[in-house]
């Protein structure tokens, strides 16, 4: 039977197809690595003490890179190139989604409002991920080879989620209300068409490494589409919504370490 179990099981189970998904996962963590240090270097003086939690952000998600890439040479695996169309990051970024590197890479300091899309693209699109490594931790979470590793990244990353909720609400009960309102909207509409695009590359690029017959390429294509019809119409509600989180000042301490991978 066909369930996201039996799928990534598929792709564990193949050096080649787990070494993509690894090295398409590691690009992702590390860019998102890079993105949260030059945000937290540029941070402007009235917002000096969100720079340590953005700093804690990145350090994360440099962690989770390491941890990928970890995982592949356990296996005696070298990274890959990343395919273009499976580039979530980038993906978003040329539609406009989040703060441009262009403007990542000066010197300028970044303003409230640049804080406020910063943060907003990071709530749309940490939802996303805390979702999917919940997936993966309910049914990998004791796996001798990833278990571990899924288990730290699913902690992170609701971490993440949580800090957005958090950071947000004190901007919106700062008067940013409507502008956070506005940008959360926009990015959940473009993140869920470029997660639906960045799925249907990354399952054909899977298929082809696995040899897949064309009726289970089509059926996976069909339910990534499906999926997308029902986030289009209602689902992406849930990445626009804000509530105070239970882990309160999740990223107030030192990002934590990963020697057993790194």
């Amino acid at each position: 039977m066909l369930s996201a179990r039996s799928l990534f099981q598929e792709i564990l189970d193949n050096d080649d197809s787990f070494r993509l998904f690894c090295s398409i996962a590691a690009g992702g963590e590390s860019q998102g690595g890079w993105e949260n240090a030059r945000i937290a270097a540029l941070v402007p003086a009235s917002e000096r003490a969100l720079a340590p939690r953005i700093s804690r952000h990145g350090a994360d998600e440099d962690k989770h890179g390491r941890i990928f890439n970890a995982l592949m040479k356990k296996r005696g695996l070298q990274p890959v190139d990343v395919p273009a169309d499976t580039d979530y990051t980038m993906l978003l970024e040329r539609r406009g989604i989040g703060l441009p590197h262009e403007k990542l890479r000066s010197d300028e300091p970044l303003t409230v409002p640049d804080i406020v899309t910063y943060l907003a693209h990071s709530r749309v699109t940490e939802q996303r991920a805390s979702e999917e490594m919940e997936l993966l931790r309910r049914h990998f979470g004791d796996h001798p080879d990833v278990g571990r590793a899924v288990r730290m990244i699913s902690s992170d990353e609701d971490n993440h989620l949580a800090y957005c909720h958090e950071e947000l609400l004190r901007f919106a009960a700062a008067g940013h209300g409507h502008d956070i309102q506005r940008t959360l909207r926009e990015c959940a509409l473009a993140e869920i068409r470029v997660y639906r695009d960045v799925s249907l590359a990354v399952m054909a690029h899977m298929g082809r490494v696995l040899g897949w017959p064309r009726p289970k390429a089509a059926l996976l294509a069909a339910a990534i589409h499906a999926v997308y019809v029902y986030e289009r119409a209602v689902g992406w509600r849930r990445m626009v919504s804000l509530r105070m989180p239970e882990r309160r000042d999740a990223l107030g301490g030192p990002a934590t370490t990963a020697p057993e991978f790194a």
